[in-house]
């Protein structure tokens, strides 16, 4: 097995927002540090931008950058994908079989989307009037199945949790809705919300204004029922339908179009290592985000199991969390920093309006702005457009540079409960 010489300072895995995120905080807080970045992607994506994409309101390209051109100057890329970990010799290995040795690990690949977990689905995908947003070369043609649609049926389905963006399934609903009644198609057209889950919504505080909008637009909410086979040619939908006593039985829908939101996991060279816990996630404690076994190890992001929605508001808020925390380990400190589950989901209700939920462990509100500005659980414009114009700046301009507007990180023991 071939091997890289020297035993790097500290390895991230994975070149996504929390991994270049993370090594800009680092590098704010100690700009001479060896960092090495493994991620085998070219291009890096804008990922909250795609809801919009299908919404007609941005392009796939407004959300992409090249890889090279958001990697930090000083920091190692190895553009390749990581096998295997071995954390008892503080060394991972790539697929060409190359053995990278470390002081420090920190772990954030992002998760997998599990389109294979729904029979049929990866075949029909992008084509038959099956869409869905999770993918940038899919998301166009929601926006293009929105704007046909004049009659007939639509579907949106959300699976199990976790999954990134909690908001994401009723996103695209909201926006297609509105065009339809902008368009003053809404009337002939049959709108259903599968929705695996119990709730239409985490945190309890956002539902009635989310619901008054499902009403608003004459959705049927199906709960409990999970998507598990697609037949595109025939435009069918199986979905797994669970009753108050834990009894499932398979019911058929037909659709005319069908929004997909896919299954969910780790990726699968995490969930076989000894990082992960028995669901398969980076198992870290919640507020630290350091390993439960390793003490050189962290992970932040989608493919943690720590309890907190898996948005890039959370790692925006972890990433100078896990940058401190490193740094005090390099120093032999004992004093911590910690986070506190923050995450936020701007749910796009309508074109112009948006529903702008902020949250932490427990469901609690953990408002930015003043409520009076954002008028708490109400939709407003201000938050489309802090949505559309300055989320986007704040992500290119303020997270990949190392600015830590907000979000500064809190010592563990002033951590709130």
């Amino acid at each position: 097995m071939a091997s890289q010489d020297s035993v790097k300072q500290v390895v991230i895995v994975g070149g996504g927002s929390a991994g270049i995120s993370v090594a800009t905080s680092l590098l704010k807080r100690k700009s001479d540090l060896d960092i090495t970045i493994i991620d085998p992607a070219g291009d890096h994506y804008y990922q909250p931008g795609f809801t919009l994409v299908g919404g007609g309101v941005f392009t796939v390209d407004e959300t992409r950058r090249s890889m090279a051109s958001v990697m930090p100057k000083k920091v190692n890329w190895i553009q390749s994908a990581v096998a295997t970990f071995d954390p008892d010799n503080n060394s991972l290995a790539l697929e060409d079989g190359t053995s990278i040795s470390y002081q420090r690990l920190v772990v954030c690949p992002g998760l997998k989307l599990n389109w294979e977990a729904v029979e049929g689905l990866k075949e029909t995908l992008g084509k038959n009037g099956v869409t869905s947003n999770y993918l940038p070369d899919y998301a166009p043609y929601t926006w293009e199945l929105v704007e046909q649609l004049e009659t007939g049926k639509a579907i949106f389905t959300q699976p199990p949790m976790p999954i990134k963006c909690a908001g994401a399934p009723q996103k695209v609903l909201y926006l297609s809705a509105d065009q339809w009644l902008q368009k003053g198609r809404l009337k002939n057209i049959e709108i259903s919300f599968y929705n695996a889950g119990p709730v239409l919504f985490g945190v309890a505080d956002y539902v009635p204004a989310l619901k008054s909008y499902m009403d608003k637009y004459g959705v049927a909410l199906e709960f409990s029922q999970n998507l598990v086979k697609v037949d595109g040619p025939n435009k069918t939908a199986w979905f797994s339908k669970k009753d108050s006593e834990g009894n499932t039985e398979t019911v058929s829908a037909t659709f005319d179009m069908l929004h997909v939101c896919p299954p969910q996991t780790a990726p699968d060279f995490i969930r076989s290592s000894p990082l992960a816990d028995a669901a398969g996630w980076v198992d870290v404690d919640q507020h630290t985000l350091k390993h439960k076994k390793y003490g050189n190890v962290w992970g932040l992001g989608d493919a943690t199991n720590s309890p907190n929605a898996k948005t890039a508001a959370a790692i925006r808020k972890q990433a100078p969390v896990v940058a401190s925390n490193v740094l005090q380990d390099m120093a032999n400190s004992d004093e911590l920093y910690g986070y506190d589950g923050y995450g936020a989901c701007p749910l796009t209700v309508e074109r112009g309006k948006i529903v702008l939920a902020e949250f932490r462990y427990g469901g609690k509100l953990a408002p930015t702005l003043p409520t009076w500005l954002l008028q708490g659980a109400k939709p407003t414009w201000l938050a489309w457009f802090l949505k559309k114009v300055v989320m986007p700046k704040l992500y290119w301009d303020g997270m990949f540079k190392g600015k830590e507007t907000l979000v500064a990180p809190v010592k563990l023991k002033d951590l709130e409960g």
